[in-house]
């Protein structure tokens, strides 16, 4: 299955807050991820196993790793309303504190300290085009898209140091490769612990 989008049809546009109680307020299909990118509400699929496996041994490896005021998320909403987005990223990492005073579904997502998007058949072009232009543009330091369907096999890459709506590329490899992530990490990823097939 792919990705189905809401659009209010020919010559109509919605509203940035219209377009937000949307999202907020209307009964998705259950496990389906929702998110608004490029101003167009895009409903995914459930992600396939390796797909869980990968999120969940990363975040295992985050969570060993990062301070204790800090923690991983999995189903947190991320806004980026320049972009006209507000996106679920695989992973995000941010200070508890972010969520205990922010109202709403998402928050801003210039409060991330790191952002993971895992591709999927029905999202890999946005989160390699899309997603990582809204995430430079928020001032997210570091975005890392985990490319499980990237052509000539699997790849990660490690972004950092935005500008405006581009990032830098810090680390390009393949599976099987240490991804380092700097300061205020400052540890490796062994990326040999993804599924690869």
């Amino acid at each position: 299955m792919s990705a189905l989008t809401v659009d209010p049809g020919p010559g109509h546009a919605w509203d940035w807050d219209d377009l937000v109680r949307l999202w907020e307020e209307t009964d998705w299909p259950e496990g389906c991820k929702v998110e608004i990118i490029d101003g167009i509400i895009t409903v995914s699929p459930p992600p396939a196993s390796e797909h869980n496996i990968i999120a969940a041994r990363l975040q295992r490896v985050l969570d060993r790793s990062i301070p204790e005021d800090w923690y991983v998320y999995q189903t947190q909403g991320v806004s980026v309303p320049s972009r006209g987005g507000i996106y679920i990223p695989d992973l995000v990492v941010m200070s508890e504190a972010v969520l205990e005073t922010a109202p709403g579904s998402s928050v801003p997502a210039g409060e991330a300290e790191l952002v993971v998007e895992i591709t999927s058949p029905s999202n890999a072009r946005h989160d390699r085009l899309s997603k990582p232009a809204g995430y430079a543009r928020a001032g997210v330091p570091l975005y890392l898209l985990v490319d499980r369907w990237a052509p000539g096999g699997p790849t990660v890459t490690l972004y950092g140091e935005p500008k405006g709506d581009v990032y830098r590329v810090l680390h390009s490899g393949k599976f099987g490769d240490k991804v380092h992530l700097p300061a205020p990490f400052d540890f490796a990823v062994d990326t040999g612990i993804f599924p690869a097939g």
